[in-house]
């Protein structure tokens, strides 16, 4: 804990030197899975980056204490030495335990745990002023705090430790795959699924309006005799989507309905880490390369997930792709499927149930207060998560329109986007669909003011975009940046350079300013 603290103490003069300024800041966690680009300058950082690590593991509490900037696999693997695992573990290895509290994370898991910030004890958070306090989730002990602080994505302060949940874990995951051609069938038996007991983990794959599979998974100690453990993560091993589809295949011209098989534990956690779920594949349309197994082996030190983020911001494509997470109440999904397949046809969708309930005492804080009203008993309390991850148009007013009518239909159906990727709301429209009031009130109490709000942290300025284009250097620039395959080229180098050689480039274009 002593080079925990002094850590902290770092961070802690940090933002005390901003808050003597009144100037906002960016904090620096050394990586993201955000699609949102980076504006963070040496003169605008708080970083804590180096407060990585897992410092202990509470084999009696099923606890783990963890520094934000722990990745998940990491997490994962101090967490089994002791044979436990958190209660939920977000699919992709890189997704930081601070990441995951502040972004409104789910997984397989959340049907029965909720998001990953319900599973956190208590976190320590340096406040506006520079004060090192801790907020707990279910006692007296600043729960609204903690509850504001949760999906609020560093706007209420910087945090700089958390109490992570633990439970027993098994060697492997029995997963047993079944098959729908229809829709509305596939999401009544995904929550047939999440009303079994046994049950650990359920998600799906809609590879089109007719074809679902639905994936149930238990956790196990062993392996039948004679099986052979089915394997997501080594460089020959095939991509979790890639074999799906070719189980769904199977399914629908074998006499099964379904197929079981045992994957272990780490590779069926990050079993869409290869790959992306599937958005690697565009990268082969985008360079016309052959997708096939050989070619996949090939490039498989560039089809993991955090090399793939990199890649995806040093490029700017996100500009082009749609990245976007929303949840859906259970009776609306049948409607949103419709409209998606009219309006976007975007396939494969990622499909997965989560619990957005907050069934702990004093909850009823923060953008997502609305939860803790919620009956843990009704479906109201559930949300399908539908992952819509494809191309989109590559005219910029065209790209902008189907993310605004995405956000739109998704407000209209009482959904909620998940704001770690591109928002295109206006001010109005995001603050009808987050609670102002209650966020506000905990950013007046503490002290955050003069901090960024979550708005103007995740908005797309759009306007801003426009009045840069009129000028004629920003315009060539972009008019370069447009012509094939130039962006993809120079994303894939700076990926290979390092995720901050840009970064580091623009720094010291800054101290060159500045003498």
């Amino acid at each position: 804990m002593e080079a925990h603290d002094k850590a902290v103490a770092a961070v802690a003069s940090r933002v005390r030197h901003f808050f003597g300024k009144k100037q906002p800041f960016r904090i620096y966690h050394g990586s993201t899975n955000s699609t949102r680009a980076s504006q963070r300058r040496r003169d605008n950082t708080v970083d804590t980056s180096s407060l990585n690590r897992v410092l202990d593991v509470d084999v009696s509490k099923n606890t783990a204490l963890v520094e934000p900037n722990v990745p998940m696999d990491a997490l994962v693997a101090a967490t089994l030495k002791a044979g436990l695992v958190p209660l939920v573990v977000m699919e992709f290895p890189g997704i930081t335990v601070g990441g995951g509290f502040s972004g409104t994370s789910g997984e397989s898991s959340s049907f029965r745990y909720g998001a990953f910030d319900t599973t956190i004890n208590w976190i320590e958070i340096v406040l506006p002023n520079g004060e090192v306090t801790k907020a707990s989730r279910t006692t007296n002990e600043k729960t609204d705090l903690f509850w504001g602080a949760a999906s609020a994505f560093g706007t209420l302060g910087v945090i700089t430790l958390l109490e992570v949940q633990l439970r027993e874990a098994k060697p492997y995951v029995r997963l047993t795959y079944s098959l729908y051609g229809d829709a509305a069938r596939a999401n009544a038996s995904i929550r047939e699924e999440i009303a079994k007991e046994p049950v650990d983990y359920v998600d799906g794959i809609m590879f089109s309006k007719d074809c679902t599979v639905v994936c149930s998974g238990r956790l196990t100690d062993r392996l039948p005799e004679g099986t052979k453990p089915q394997r997501f993560t080594r460089s020959r091993d095939p991509w979790f989507y890639i074999h799906v589809r070719r189980l769904q295949k199977r399914l629908r011209s074998g006499p099964s309905t379904e197929v079981t098989e045992f994957i272990p534990l780490v590779d069926y956690l990050f079993r869409y880490d290869r790959g992306g779920f599937w958005v690697a594949m565009y990268s082969f349309r985008y360079f016309i390369t052959p997708f096939n197994r050989v070619t996949r082996f090939i490039l498989d030190p560039l089809m993991h997930t955090r090399t793939m983020y990199r890649a995806l911001h040093q490029s700017g494509l996100s500009d082009n792709y749609l990245v976007q997470d929303v949840g859906i109440p259970h009776d609306k999904v049948s409607e949103f499927i419709d409209w998606l397949h009219n309006t976007l046809h975007i396939y494969p969708l990622w499909l997965c149930p989560l619990r957005f309930v907050r069934d702990t005492p004093n909850a009823r804080h923060g953008l997502h207060s609305d939860f803790a009203d919620l009956d843990p008993q009704s479906e109201a309390g559930w949300l399908m998560n539908f992952g819509i991850w494809g191309p989109g148009s590559f005219n910029r007013r065209e790209f902008v329109q189907q993310n605004r009518l995405l956000e739109l239909k998704v407000q209209e159906l009482g959904g909620k986007k998940w704001l770690y990727a591109h928002a295109y709301y206006t001010e109005a429209e995001f603050w009808a669909h987050y609670d102002r009031g209650s966020y506000d009130a905990l950013r007046a109490k503490y002290g955050a003011g003069w901090l960024q709000s979550v708005y103007d942290k995740v908005k797309v300025d759009t306007e801003a975009e426009e009045r840069e284009l009129r000028k004629w250097v920003p315009w060539l620039l972009a008019l370069f940046w447009s012509i094939w395959p130039l962006k993809g080229i120079y994303g894939v180098l700076m990926a290979l350079l390092g995720g901050d050689y840009l970064l580091k480039t623009a720094d010291q274009v800054q101290m060159l300013k500045e003498e």
